[in-house]
């Protein structure tokens, strides 16, 4: 399906569905199946709202230290290779967060000033 128009909420063709939603409503969207010849009026709502506190941008060339346990040999000898080396007095190895990120390993992340 082919996405036609995008009508903000509160612009005219949202009248009517945002008395019904109210401020749930963010917008309207048309959309077009070419296949079966349908136009689909949708919408998008908010279904829940939650404190969030943001994340710290991290720079992809930041170093950062993770955790790998002992028994992990061949996750170690991947961090070898990615450059990274192990920190003696952190106990952690520290490596490009970048490769970090391409490895798969953000949960292992011990740096606290870096959230998710």
């Amino acid at each position: 399906m082919e996405v036609k128009c995008t009508i903000p909420a509160g612009e005219n063709g949202t009248k009517q569905l945002q008395r019904e939603y109210g401020e749930q409503l963010i917008c309207v969207r048309y959309r077009y199946d070419r296949k079966r010849q349908k136009r689909f009026k949708t919408i998008e709502l908010i279904i829940e709202e939650k404190d969030w506190t943001p994340g710290v941008l991290v720079p992809v060339e930041k170093r950062v230290y993770i955790r790998i346990d002992y028994g992990e040999r061949e996750l170690r000898e991947k961090i070898k290779e990615a450059g990274g080396f192990w920190d003696k007095q952190r106990k952690a190895w520290y490596v490009s967060y970048k490769k970090v990120i391409e490895l798969g390993l953000d949960k292992r992340i011990l740096d606290e000033e870096i959230y998710f």
